[in-house]
């Protein structure tokens, strides 16, 4: 019988549009270490109409730009969509995705919420959370630390 969720995926499943489906692909294989699973050419062989790869235990899709309705990020002016990526090591992943080509958005540090974290933006536009949880802090304690947090940044009195 045929599965509702196939074999490998998870209920929610990231689906990123890209300008250059070839290039992003060897991004997340550099950055992120991605594996890639199936990648379907344009019927003129020119470009990535599809493709799904593995990172960790998750399975995300891409897909090459369709105007006027599938447009990445950099073609629409940027993203509202962060995607959060939980690995051991969040300095030596931030270190690897910046290398691989990625842009500094928010540079690692500890958070109030305890990961370590920071944002790198993909060549298409993806905005990358790239985080190592560290500490376990109550709701309570994570509301404290938010307020110490944004009194730092001037944002809160």
């Amino acid at each position: 019988m045929t599965q509702p969720v196939p074999t490998g995926f998870h209920t929610l499943t990231p689906h990123l549009i890209v300008a250059d489906g070839a290039a992003a692909i060897e991004f997340y294989k550099k950055a992120f270490g991605a594996q890639e699973n199936t990648r379907l050419l344009t019927p003129d062989g020119k470009a990535v109409m599809h493709a799904q790869l593995t990172i960790g235990n998750s399975v995300f899709m891409l897909g090459g730009e369709m105007p006027p309705h599938c447009l990445s990020p950099k073609s629409r002016g940027g993203s509202t969509v962060y995607l959060h990526l939980y690995v051991a090591d969040a300095d030596a992943a931030f270190d690897r995705a910046v290398k691989a080509g990625g842009t500094v958005k928010m540079p690692v540090s500890d958070m109030f919420w305890g990961d370590r974290y920071g944002v790198v933006e993909d060549p298409s536009g993806h905005q990358w959370a790239i985080a190592t949880h560290k500490h376990d802090y109550t709701q309570a304690q994570v509301e404290a630390n938010a307020k110490a947090f944004m009194a730092k940044m001037g944002k809160c009195e």
